[in-house]
């Protein structure tokens, strides 16, 4: 195929543009550096075509010119990518242990959330000790107006970012979903103000969860901790001694990331 074929394509193709664009980065991270001749060769395609890609890169600071004017290599906008995911699994790896033990002492599933993409994304769980157990979530995204955790992480912003992260349309999934915007932001108020929730049957008839922040050092709130279980078991006072202990693991694991 000749180059003039290739840039051809790759104007017409913008999946085909992304793809070139992570093949760039892929190259460069494994060569350390590379020049715009380098990198056109090594993805068959015109010179032109491949400063276009790495000068789009180069704009979003993935990638960065070296002393020598005609090399690039990883930019610092990679180190802002990977420490939000690095951020994540410290989370994750700080409040796992203190999960085991609240899970032991409910009985119930702890989850561990973070807001992400306008909805609570579960990155942990730990499965219930009792019989009946709740939903596998991890992985999963979760409407915010209608759960524990998505509460709690909504309680971390502010009027203007809550109403912009939920939307005027809030999904109804049973008779007890808060669907009205302004009640939800009062009601986020309040708990922003108390330090937990406790939600019952409003994702799901008969589930209940109570929840509560998890902070950074910045006393950001980062990540919730929510326990949950069938509402029949879960219920009076399991429900006031789990937000007890939610509370408490919350604040350790928050104490973990350098909140004080």
């Amino acid at each position: 195929m000749s180059n003039k074929r290739a840039e051809s394509q790759s104007s017409a193709s913008p999946v085909q543009s992304v793809d070139r664009a992570l093949q760039i980065l892929e190259l460069i991270a494994d060569a350390g550096e590379a020049g715009v001749t380098e990198i056109g060769t090594a993805l068959g395609v015109h010179k032109s075509t491949a400063f276009r890609l790495v000068a789009s890169l180069e704009g979003r600071g993935l990638v960065e010119q070296t002393a020598d004017r005609g090399k690039y290599r990883l930019g610092v906008g990679i180190l802002r990518l990977a420490a939000a995911t690095t951020a994540r699994l410290d989370v994750v790896q700080e409040a796992r242990p203190f999960a085991r033990v609240l899970a032991a002492d409910t009985g119930e599933t702890i989850n561990i959330a973070v807001l992400n993409n306008g909805a609570a994304l579960y990155l942990d769980q730990i499965a219930a000790t009792a019989a009946i157990q709740s939903n596998n979530w991890v992985g999963q995204w979760i409407p915010l107006h209608a759960t524990s955790n998505g509460k709690v992480l909504l309680s971390g912003l502010s009027e203007e970012q809550i109403r912009a992260e939920v939307g005027v349309d809030l999904t109804v999934f049973t008779p007890a979903t808060v669907t009205d915007v302004d009640v939800l932001v009062a009601e986020v108020e309040e708990i922003r103000g108390r330090g937990y929730v406790i939600v019952v049957d409003e994702l799901e008839m008969g589930l209940t969860a109570v929840a509560a922040p998890i902070r950074n050092v910045h006393g950001d709130v980062v990540a919730s901790l929510s326990v949950s279980g069938p509402t029949f078991r879960f219920a009076s006072d399991k429900v006031d001694a789990a937000v007890e202990r939610t509370l408490l693991s919350a604040a350790d694991v928050s104490r973990r990331l350098g909140y004080r």
